[in-house]
């Protein structure tokens, strides 16, 4: 397998001073039975076409660019519009350099995850009338939510500490949970007012955030430092508190931690690392599949009997080093989805440079499809497809479930990160980028 041609070159995390600046970055016995509603990816609202007057579409964020692409979500992906996600940009920017802490930590951005770029647009959601997309912006330390027709802001939410990223919409799409990098806090916010409805703690470094049991519970996975150079497993300790938290999502008090080190090692895997990446859990929330810092592979999770039960190991690029410290921001690989039958998982070989669909039953992988970078993956509307962003040729790709095949490629903006489902009125156009 060779690597693209038109890759960008691969940018090793900084060290020395810049590192020191990235730094500034750092700052159970319950059990909880899974409920029959599914908590993949992608909530169950946003495959349902709310109304005859929404269409359902791609929401891309072009992370280093600030702007969402909007595109079909089946059929031909074409493009329909684009939105500036950061039109207060001036007055933002005028409000970080006047502050020296929020300065050194908007330039620790810059320098650290942001690998040399500012990060402007991390994840998306739209309200459940289509006029409204709310994003996560790591680099201002926000969430916005931002008129589709206009393209101005209804509302902001500064979240505590220096940096917002993954989030979670409700299934009712009423509320929507942020995770705040350096303050080790899940906001949870009303989708129409911005207002705060609870908020809870976690591990170091909180990520992904996922809604189960038909919304009564939120699962955050804490994945730790992963800015800096000290990734020997010798030096795993720097990485900090690295765990899932599991909250009652209408009260926000916290059920259950689950350490995946414990079940790592009692599983024999003491050389994994326990940073959840991605996850994607089965429609029944029976398991759930993880990915973790620096393999390329997943894990195997069974929820009700709180155990790993298989750990799947995917090819290398032989292209790619095992050094790994040049992997972006520790990510092997960092991008899964599951069939809505939950058949099929979509695994986004970040490092390695591919995309692969495997049976979920056999762990058997498919073809490896080329992709440059992919950063994240989703499903399409109609369920046929495994979408993923390439963020080394800033465009998004189709694949087919059934047979693990490409089905087309679509330019997007710079850096193309998360992808989600949303919907939008049947007669908005774009671009809006003012």
């Amino acid at each position: 397998m060779t690597r693209s041609a038109t890759r960008r070159p691969r940018r090793r995390r900084p060290f020395g001073a810049a590192a020191l600046v990235a730094a500034g970055l750092a700052a159970g016995a319950l059990s909880i039975t899974p409920g029959s509603a599914g908590a993949s990816e992608a909530p169950k609202q946003a495959r349902e076409v709310a109304s005859e007057e929404l269409k359902e579409v791609f929401f891309v964020g072009n992370n280093w660019e600030g702007t969402a692409d909007i595109i079909n979500s089946r059929g031909d992906y074409a493009k329909i519009g684009r939105i500036n996600m950061i039109p207060d940009k001036k007055e933002r920017l005028r409000e970080i350099y006047l502050n020296p802490i929020k300065l050194a930590f908007f330039i620790g951005i810059r320098l650290g995850p942001g690998e040399g770029h500012d990060q402007y647009v991390d994840d998306m959601y739209t309200t459940k009338d289509g006029r409204s997309v709310v994003a996560s912006r790591p680099s201002f330390a926000d969430v916005v939510s931002i008129d589709v027709r206009s393209g101005k802001i209804n509302w902001r939410f500064p979240v505590s500490g220096f940096r917002s990223d993954h989030m979670a919409v409700s299934p009712d799409g009423t509320q929507v949970a942020v995770s705040s990098s350096t303050s080790n806090t899940v906001h949870v916010l009303d989708m129409t007012t911005g207002k705060e409805a609870g908020n809870f703690k976690t591990g170091d470094k909180p990520h992904e955030n996922v809604y189960t049991d038909g919304g009564k519970y939120l699962w955050n996975m804490a994945i730790g430092e992963v800015n800096t150079d000290m990734d020997a497993p010798w030096q795993d300790f720097t990485k900090g508190d690295r765990r899932i938290t599991v909250a009652d999502a209408e009260t926000f008090e916290v059920k259950k931690i689950i350490d995946m080190r414990e079940r790592l090692d009692a599983f024999g895997r003491k050389d994994l690392s326990d940073a959840l990446r991605p996850v994607a859990f089965t429609p029944d929330e029976s398991k759930m599949y993880f990915q973790v810092s620096f393999f390329n592979g997943f894990v195997e999770y069974d929820v009700h009997k709180d155990e790993i039960t298989r750990v799947k190991t995917l090819p290398k690029n032989p292209d790619t080093s095992d050094e790994r410290t040049t992997y972006v921001n520790d990510s092997r690989h960092h991008g899964m989805s599951m069939s809505p039958q939950g058949d099929k998982l979509c695994i986004a070989g970040t490092m390695d440079d591919y995309v692969t669909v495997v049976n979920r039953e056999t762990l058997q992988e498919g073809p490896l499809v080329t992709a440059s970078k992919p950063y994240w993956a989703t499903v399409s509307g109609d369920g046929k497809h495994c979408v993923v962003s390439e963020s080394g040729t800033d465009q998004v790709t189709a694949i087919d479930f059934a047979t693990g095949r490409k089905v087309t490629s679509i330019p997007v903006g710079d850096h193309p990160q998360r992808v989600r489902l949303g919907h939008v009125p049947t007669d908005w156009t774009g671009p809006i980028t003012g």
